[in-house]
Parts: structure tokens; C-alpha cells; sequence
């Protein structure tokens, strides 16, 4: 996928989002986020649009300039989320290799237009939830959301994973995506090829990285192999 894809995904899945965030009502429960309502995944994801924003317009080389917004409700917390959409639609077209901060060892505009795609899918399908009708993410990217997961998210920020005890085959049955991960001493080896794995995990692109999202359970899917090394493989990273 490219600038383009991202970009459009974002728009797509903002207006998604924002249509289900006002059927579900801003007091609904999101059951997928535990504690939170829909106020609060409005909040949370333009709070985290205007973050980015901050990071791609001005080219930041580090967080610390950044002021944190106080709070709105109501109609000012979606006419916010409406602003900070349109601020970050501004100032992603760049190109991908443009350096700026980001917390992954990808420091590049490119990895922020990936990131605000997937950030605002897997959000998108928390409001639909919570507006009891849920829809599944677009499958190409969802499968390039796993393959983002996978080498950005797996294992936490810090710290040597938690033992899974085995490997671990992804493959994706509606679009193109393969990946096989070989947990080591301290980190996953992630490849993307066609191997067997002491496990795989098989099913549509939207589903299996719901799956990994902790979204939906593992019976969302197909469990090939060994279980239980899928259950920890799925547990192995903090999603707080």
C-alpha cells in the first residue's frame, strides 16, 4: 500500500467512525475498549490525530514540544474530532521517507500515514461495535495491518517477550499475507514466507488482525497445530 491507500483509508474510516460514534451515542459502552465509552475513543482518537499532526507539520524531531489539549465533550468533542481529521489529512501528503520522530526505529512521515491508517480501522470497528454493527475491515489493509503489527507492535516496547514456546504461521485466506514468527531469546523473527509453524493461524485479513488486537477471540479463526502456543502468541504483547 501507498500514500495514497492511506490517505484514503483514513478518510474512509474517520467518516466510518464518526457516523457509528453518533448511532451508538457518546455514553454507549465499547465493550472492546474495557472502561471506555464513546466519549472516550472520540477523545482518544482525535487526541491522537492532533499528536501526529503535530509530529508531521512541524517535522518534529522529538515529542517534547508537543502541548497536550484539555478535554472537550459534546458537540465540541466531535466538532474536535472533525478538526484534528482534516489537520492530519493536511499534513501527511509528504514524502515517505521525510525524517521526523516517531517512538519505532522507522523515523519517516511514511510510517506515520501507515500507523494513522490502522489506528483509526481498528477504531473505526470499536465504534461500529459499540453501534452494534460491527463491519470488517477493509481486507488489503488489514493484512498490511498485520504485517505493521507484527513488526511493530509484537512483543510490547521493551523487554524480552513473553515465552510462547513455539512458532507461529499467519496466513491470510481472502487477500495476499503470509508471515511466519520464530520467537528467540529476546525478540520474534518475523519473515514473510510459506513455512510450517507449530501453529498457524488462518482466516480473513479483518479477523486475524482483530485477533491479534485482542478485538475478537481466537475462535474467530482457524487454530491449526498447537493451541496453546497460539493463545500465549496472541497474550505475548501489552496492548495498554
Amino acid at each position: 500500500m501507498d500514500t495514497n491507500d492511506f490517505l484514503a483509508a483514513i478518510v474512509r474510516d474517520s467518516a466510518a467512525f464518526r457516523e457509528a460514534a453518533v448511532d451508538a451515542g457518546l455514553g454507549a459502552t465499547v465493550a472492546s475498549c474495557p472502561g471506555w465509552n464513546v466519549a472516550d475513543l472520540v477523545w482518544h482518537l482525535a487526541e491522537v490525530h492532533q499528536f501526529w499532526t503535530f509530529i508531521a507539520a512541524t517535522r518534529a524531531t522529538s515529542p517534547d514540544a508537543y502541548v497536550e489539549p484539555d478535554r472537550v465533550e459534546g458537540d465540541a468533542l466531535l466538532a474536535t474530532f472533525d478538526a484534528n481529521v482534516a489537520a492530519l489529512l493536511d499534513a501527511l501528503p509528504a514524502p515517505v521517507d521525510t525524517e521526523v520522530w516517531t517512538w519505532s526505529s522507522d523515523h519517516s512521515i511514511g510510517f506515520i500515514q501507515r500507523r494513522m491508517a490502522h489506528e483509526t480501522a481498528v477504531h473505526c470497528w470499536d465504534a461500529q461495535t459499540a453501534a452494534g454493527r460491527p463491519a470488517d475491515i477493509d481486507a488489503a489493509l488489514a493484512s498490511d495491518g498485520i504485517d505493521e503489527f507484527l513488526h511493530h507492535f509484537l512483543g510490547g516496547y521493551s523487554g524480552p517477550p513473553e515465552p510462547v514456546g513455539g512458532s507461529v504461521h499467519i496466513h491470510c485466506g481472502d487477500v495476499p499475507g503470509e508471515w511466519t514468527i520464530r520467537p528467540s531469546a529476546d525478540r520474534f523473527d518475523v519473515t514473510r514466507e510459506h513455512a510450517k509453524g507449530d501453529c498457524a493461524l488462518r482466516g480473513r485479513a479483518s479477523d486475524l488482525l482483530l485477533a491479534l488486537w485482542r478485538r475478537v477471540g481466537l475462535d474467530a479463526v482457524d487454530v491449526v497445530g498447537d493451541a496453546a502456543v497460539a493463545a500465549r502468541f496472541v497474550n505475548a504483547t501489552s496492548l495498554s
